[in-house]
């Protein structure tokens, strides 16, 4: 049977209904089997996603609501409501939410799972003991692990981490 269009969300509602304190991710695409990702966040007014780089995806970025900036070091694009903003893949950038806040969706290709493979090159040897746990670099909202070893916010869904 071939798969059928259907709503998946309506921004405007789900922006309604969360609690005004209610940051984050407040949807996120999750059929099984979907080539996309997609995600509405909101930042509070003034809020920041600290400066980050995605290595592997595009990223398109439409402002639903409110207004902020990206920045990218001394330059800034401004968002408003309706704005698309393509965040090519290595490019640095930040996000800081105006003073209405910031709601947006974020659409990229769904990222591929976590696989550790090993070298062909060097053989692997038991040396004992435990990996590091990493844990403290796991965003608590969304569970993407960052690269960052001191990371402040999600670059997936903006998340502040926990102070540590």
């Amino acid at each position: 049977m071939s798969p059928i269009p259907r709503v998946l969300a309506v921004l405007d509602e789900l922006l309604a209904t969360a609690a005004p304190e209610q940051r984050g991710a407040l949807w996120r695409l999750a059929d099984q089997g979907r080539d996309l990702d997609a995600n509405l966040v909101r930042l509070p007014p003034g809020a920041e996603v600290g400066e980050h780089q995605e290595d592997v995806l595009d990223v398109l970025l439409v402002v639903v609501a409110g207004t902020g900036r990206v920045v990218m070091g001394e330059e800034f694009l401004e968002l408003a409501p309706t704005t698309v903003v393509q965040l090519p893949r290595t490019s640095r950038r930040a996000l800081v939410a105006g003073p209405d806040g910031l709601a947006y969706l974020t659409v990229h290709r769904r990222r591929p799972g976590l696989a550790i493979k090993p070298s062909a090159e060097v053989p692997v040897t038991y040396e004992g003991g435990e990996g590091p746990c990493m844990l403290d670099r796991v965003c608590p909202d969304c569970g993407r692990l960052s690269e960052d070893s001191a990371p402040v916010f999600c670059s997936r869904c903006g998340e502040r981490f926990p102070e540590r």
